[in-house]
C-alpha cells in the first residue's frame, strides 16, 4: 500500500503508483488494470476522487516528470537486485530507495547540497579496512568465469557453511577457467565476501557540435567487506549489454573509499551543464 510522511516530504510508492500519477499529472487516461493502483492512491489520501493531486506530491512529480539529470543505482547481492536511484530537476532532487522484498520503493525530497552524501549513503559507502602491504590489489580473468563463480550465491540454500559455500565457488571458477593461483584463491575470497556488486550512471542532455545528444558517466564496484572496494575497470561503465560475452575481460582493481567518494562526484554534471540540462527539460503547466 502507498503512504507518505509529510513531515519529512517522503513517499512509499510502487512502480504502478507511480505510472498513475504520472497519467494523472499529464491529464492522461490510467489505464484500467491500473484502477486498483489508483484507489490505493485515493485511499491514503494521495489523490482525490476526482483524480487531482495532494498538494504534498507537487514537486515530487515536477521532479519526476521533468528530470534534468538521472542517477541510477543498480545493486545486486544475496537478497536479489534493487534499483535505486536520484533525479535533479529545476527546484528538487528526488531520491528512491528500494527495499529487499517490498513493493513500494521510498521516494525523497533532497537538500540540494546532500546529494552526494546520500549517494555515498545508497552504495553504504565506509571507510575502508586496512590491507596489508603484500595483498594483491589487482584480479583479472573472463565474465564467464566470474559468473560461474557468483551463480554459487544464487544457489545458496544448497550450501551448509560458509567452508562449504568457498569450496563450492572455488569448484566453480576451475570450471570456468582462466584462473590460476593464486587468483582464483583470491577471487573466491572476493565471492565469497561480496556484500553486493554495484553501478552507478548519470545521464543528461547536452549539446555536441550544434546537436542534442546525451551525456552518460558511470563505474562499477564490488563491496567486500573486509576485503574492501575493488573497482571494477572492465568491462567498463556506462556498457552496453550486448557487446559483453564470456569471453569478455573482467578485471577488479582494490581502491580506497575516498576514491570511490571522488568517483561519486564526478558522476555529476558541473553548474553550467546543470542549467543546460534543466534547461532542455519540458515545463508542464
Amino acid at each position: 500500500m502507498p503512504s507518505f510522511d509529510i513531515s519529512r516530504s517522503r513517499f512509499r510508492l510502487a512502480d504502478e503508483h507511480v505510472i498513475v500519477l504520472c497519467a494523472l499529472a499529464t491529464g492522461s487516461e490510467v489505464p484500467d488494470e491500473l484502477a486498483a493502483a489508483q484507489k490505493e492512491l485515493f485511499d491514503c489520501g494521495l489523490v482525490d476522487e476526482d483524480g487531482k493531486l495532494s498538494a504534498a506530491l507537487l514537486p515530487l512529480m515536477e521532479t519526476v516528470l521533468t528530470p534534468g539529470v538521472v542517477i541510477s543505482l543498480e545493486a545486486a547481492g544475496r537478497q536479489g537486485k534493487l534499483h535505486h536511484g536520484m533525479l535533479i530537476g529545476t527546484d528538487h532532487v528526488v531520491a528512491h530507495e528500494a527495499w529487499p522484498g517490498v513493493t513500494e520503493a521510498e521516494y525523497s525530497l533532497l537538500e540540494p547540497r546532500t546529494l552526494v552524501w546520500k549517494l555515498a549513503g545508497m552504495v553504504n559507502l565506509q571507510k575502508s579496512p586496512a590491507a596489508p602491504d603484500t595483498a594483491p590489489s589487482l584480479v583479472e580473468t573472463t565474465i564467464g568465469t566470474v559468473e560461474a563463480g557468483l551463480a554459487v550465491l544464487e544457489g545458496g540454500g544448497v550450501v551448509r557453511s560458509a567452508e562449504d559455500e568457498r569450496a563450492a565457488i572455488r569448484q566453480a571458477l576451475t570450471t570456468g577457467g582462466g584462473l590460476g593461483e593464486p587468483a582464483q584463491a583470491l577471487v573466491a575470497d572476493l565471492i565469497s565476501e561480496l556484500r553486493s556488486s554495484w553501478r552507478l550512471t548519470s545521464a543528461w542532455r547536452t549539446h555536441h557540435e550544434g546537436k542534442e545528444a546525451a551525456e552518460t558517466r558511470g563505474f562499477a564496484v564490488w563491496d567486500c567487506g573486509p576485503l574492501g572496494y575493488w573497482l571494477r575497470e572492465l568491462p567498463a561503465e556506462p556498457v552496453a549489454e550486448e557487446r559483453i560475452t564470456p569471453a569478455s575481460t573482467f578485471r577488479l582493481v582494490r581502491v580506497e573509499a575516498r576514491t570511490i567518494w571522488t568517483r561519486i562526484t564526478g558522476l555529476l554534471p558541473d553548474q553550467g551543464e546543470l542549467r543546460q540540462a534543466v534547461a532542455q527539460q519540458p515545463h508542464r503547466g
